[in-house]
Order: structure tokens, then C-alpha cells, then sequence
């Protein structure tokens, strides 16, 4: 089932995404809901970030081919950061280019979306606490990274968090294809095979140090072939059985 959030004629609402349409819903998306008669074509809705997290907690290093790519070892533990809510954006909206940095650079993720509030969890019940799996992209300055030697000005600027087109909880996020499109041209290819923790793994690990809420997010890592990108692109971030998350860069 697909679940995306939406705007139709000023009015916000939720729903199940099937074929071109939605059919709109009543009730929490994180808890009961039930789906209603009215349905709308998708071309006439605006398609709103899927969730609305209190935070989003972000992984380096968790692919294998990019260790690899820079020379690396996989880190023995998960290497996790944040990225403030207010770097939320949503499907076809925009990536501001900020004007204090002179590179920025698309990372292609797999994001999982919890669903229930998530505390001191086992590896093996982590599934429970999960509603989903959307595409994500870690828009980070990389200048101001290897400027600053931490991760907390490059990747929080607004719109640095696209996230979208919808939550799809019926998939198994193990060997699912991911990939990324700068302009129409494939720059990452690799699988969630690739992954050296797993969404279980990173959910029980987080969840030991923090507090999860539903709606949070947990942007899963990037593989290798990350790249900068300029003003005027087109960034997509596609996930075998997830869909396809398209943003344009601008200036600001």
C-alpha cells in the first residue's frame, strides 16, 4: 500500500496512492484509518511530504561499494547524524542553492518512515515499529563539509531533505534496486543488498540511543557515484517498488 500525504484545492488530507489516483482517507496514517468514496486524479493533487518527522537521523558510510569508492573500511558501528525537520521538502519542489556554498551534492536513499513510537528495540521486533519505506535524498554542501569536519551546517539547509512521492509499507527493503538521475542520466546504481547495516539493524541501534516518533525518519545511506549539482537540474531518486522522488535545484 502506498500512503502519501496531498493538497487538493487548499485542502490537506491523506490517502491510499493506486494507479494515477488517490483515494482520500479518514483517520491517523500512523494508527486507524479507513479509506472514504472520494477519489482524485494524482496530476490534479500537489503532492506533500509523506510525513512530517520530529527529526530525521541519517547514516554515513552504510553502503559497501561507496567504503569502498573512498577508500574506507565499513565502520564496526552505524555512524548516524541528524538533519532538521525544516529541511523537508516534498516531491517536485525545490532545492534551494545556498548562497554560501559552491558545491552541493545529491545522495540517493532508501528512507524508512516509523510508525509507532520506537524505544530500546530488539532487532528482530523491528519490523513491528516500521509503517514504511519512501526515497530520500541527502542534499549536502560538500564544501562546507570538508570546510567545517562535521556533518550539522552542510546537510541542514531548508530544502536539503527531499523526501517522497509516498510511504510504501508492503515491500521487503532487502535487494531492492536504487538508483539516481541527474538530468536524465544515471549517476547511482546499486542495491539495498549493498547495505551494510540493515533497516532492522539501524532501527534497533537508533532506537537504543534515542527516541523514534512516528513520522521519523531514518535516511538509510548513500552508494557510491554521489555528485554535485548546479543551478537549473533535475535530481531523481528512483527505488525499485518505492517509486520516483524528482526535485529541481534553483537559486535562492
Amino acid at each position: 500500500m502506498k500512503i502519501a500525504r496531498f493538497l487538493y484545492k487548499g485542502k490537506e488530507g491523506f490517502g491510499i496512492v493506486k494507479g494515477g489516483q488517490i483515494q482520500v482517507a479518514e483517520g491517523d496514517m500512523f494508527a486507524e484509518f479507513r479509506p472514504t468514496r472520494s477519489v482524485y486524479p494524482l496530476e490534479e493533487v500537489k503532492l506533500l511530504p509523506p510525513t512530517r518527522p520530529s527529526k530525521i537521523v541519517a547514516l554515513g558510510l552504510n553502503y559497501k561499494d561507496h567504503a569502498e569508492e573512498i577508500g574506507q573500511r565499513p565502520p564496526e558501528e552505524p555512524i548516524i547524524f541528524l538533519k532538521p525537520s525544516s529541511a523537508v521538502i516534498g516531491h517536485l519542489d525545490d532545492i534551494i542553492y545556498p548562497p554560501m556554498s559552491q558545491r552541493i551534492d545529491y545522495e540517493g536513499e532508501l528512507g524508512i518512515v516509523l510508525g509507532k513510537v520506537t524505544k530500546g528495540v530488539a532487532e528482530k521486533e523491528a519490523d513491528k515499529f516500521i509503517l514504511g519505506y519512501t526515497c530520500f535524498n541527502d542534499v549536502t554542501a560538500r564544501d562546507l563539509q570538508q570546510k567545517d569536519r562535521q556533518w550539522s551546517r552542510c546537510k541542514g539547509f531548508d530544502t536539503f531533505a527531499p523526501v517522497g512521492p509516498w510511504i510504501e509499507t508492503d515491500i521487503d527493503p532487502v535487494g531492492l534496486k536504487l538508483e539516481t538521475f541527474l538530468n536524465g542520466v544515471c549517476r547511482q546504481s546499486s542495491s539495498t543488498s549493498n547495505l551494510i547495516f540493515t533497516p532492522r539493524q539501524l532501527v534497533s541501534f537508533i532506537s537504543q540511543i534515542m527516541t523514534l516518533y512516528p513520522g521519523d525518519v531514518i535516511a538509510t545511506g548513500t552508494p557510491s557515484g554521489t555528485g554535485p549539482m548546479e543551478v537549473g537540474d533535475k535530481i531523481e531518486v528512483v527505488i525499485e517498488g518505492i517509486g520516483r522522488l524528482i526535485n529541481f535545484v534553483k537559486k535562492e
